[in-house]
């Protein structure tokens, strides 16, 4: 991965973005993809299609990867001036409390806590018990509501998480053995913003190239997965697929407590191909064909299942006629929290083998994905 490459990730990474309010990600993604791609548009929703034209106009490629990441937004200002708080996305309340955060107003962004009922104050019965959202609210200095709503906050002002983008370097082992070395990136908004990041990055690397494609492919940035698959909707509409490869994170699971039954794909031992989730089987065809393609190239891959959650997918594979569609994923640590981590070897990979597929996907392999 190049420094411009990284460069872009790191700004993506930490750019403003909760679902519903994605603008900042998506100008991000525009102004690094547009000088790359042969038409840049927006759909109604806010989603950024990007294409590129290969040999044929059909089959329309989409590669999809949405850029709203879960924050969340004021419900109000109590007399004290401390803010409630409804999740955009889903939280584990877990992982809240403590947490730095920057609030979106007119007058900026305002630095706060996730904080609750100190536990000194608390009888002991409840200092053992998980604190819900529901009773935690964000303490942005303000001494009371008048200083709040000074400070330009309002019910309605958006919330993300305060995390910073930054990469660590580790050698590899295997076995006891030495097996090279990686990149481990730690940030937020991996999911998904590390999809939108792969879908540029196979759109520049077909142009810079110029690698023959027998296709268009259309890459997008699509808005308020994390609340619905609601941009994947509005985009699958706009660019009506003939094949969908949504690029996303897979849950990584080599964490103490998870077994591989649960989560088998490993951060750092190649991208993850999605073979079930529970809003998408996907089509047998592409992912056998998929996978032919990755032995081929030698490219590393794992197979993952999610049983529960979904993907912008789950909505594509049923747009308009149908489209024959399969999820290919980084498998990320901690995803859903303030931070993650991820591998950009996993991620260099997943590339190549968009870049591998795409090369392939003509008129007849695509048709015969769905012939009987």
């Amino acid at each position: 991965m190049n420094k411009q490459s990284l460069v872009f990730l790191e700004e993506l990474a930490n750019s403003f973005g909760p679902a519903g309010f994605e603008k900042e990600p998506t100008r991000i993604v525009r102004d690094y993809i547009k000088k790359y791609s042969d038409s840049v548009s927006m759909d109604g929703l806010g989603s950024l299609l990007f294409t590129k034209k290969g040999n044929s106009d059909k089959p329309v490629v989409l590669i999809p990867g949405h850029v709203d990441e879960v924050g969340f937004i004021v419900s109000s200002i109590n007399k004290l001036g401390y803010l409630t708080f409804n999740p955009l996305g889903g939280w584990f309340d877990q992982v809240l409390l403590g947490q730095r955060v920057k609030v979106r107003t007119v007058n900026g962004l305002i630095p706060g806590i996730i904080a609750a009922k100190p536990p000194h104050l608390l009888p002991a019965e409840e200092r053992s018990k998980v604190v819900v959202k529901e009773k935690m609210f964000i303490d942005i200095g303000a001494s009371n509501e008048d200083e709040a709503k000074e400070m330009g906050v309002r019910i309605g002002n958006p919330v993300m998480p305060d995390s910073t983008f930054s990469t660590m370097k580790k050698k590899v082992y295997r076995d006891g053995k030495r097996k090279g070395s990686d990149t481990i990136a730690t940030g937020k908004a991996f999911d998904d913003r590390i999809g939108a990041f792969i879908a540029a990055e196979v759109v520049k690397t077909l142009k810079e190239k110029r690698i023959a494609h027998p296709n268009t492919v259309v890459g997008a940035a699509t808005t308020q997965e994390e609340v619905g698959l609601r941009g994947a909707r509005t985009a699958a509409y706009v660019v009506k697929p003939d094949v969908c490869l949504t690029l996303e994170v897979d849950i990584a699971g080599d964490v103490p407590g998870i077994e591989a039954n649960e989560a088998p794909a490993k951060m750092g031992e190649g991208p993850s191909i999605t073979t079930y989730d529970s809003s998408m089987i996907p089509n047998q065809e592409l992912l056998e064909f998929v996978l032919g393609v990755a032995d081929k190239t030698k490219i590393p891959y794992q197979l993952s299942q999610i049983a529960r959650g979904g993907t912008d997918a789950g909505i594509i594979h049923i747009s308009n006629a149908g489209c024959p569609s399969l999820v290919i994923g980084v498998p990320t640590r901690h995803i859903h929290a303030h931070a993650g981590m991820l591998s950009l070897a996993d991620t260099e990979n997943a590339v190549r083998l968009l870049v591998e597929v795409i090369k392939k996907l003509d008129k007849k392999t695509v048709r015969g994905f769905t012939d009987l």
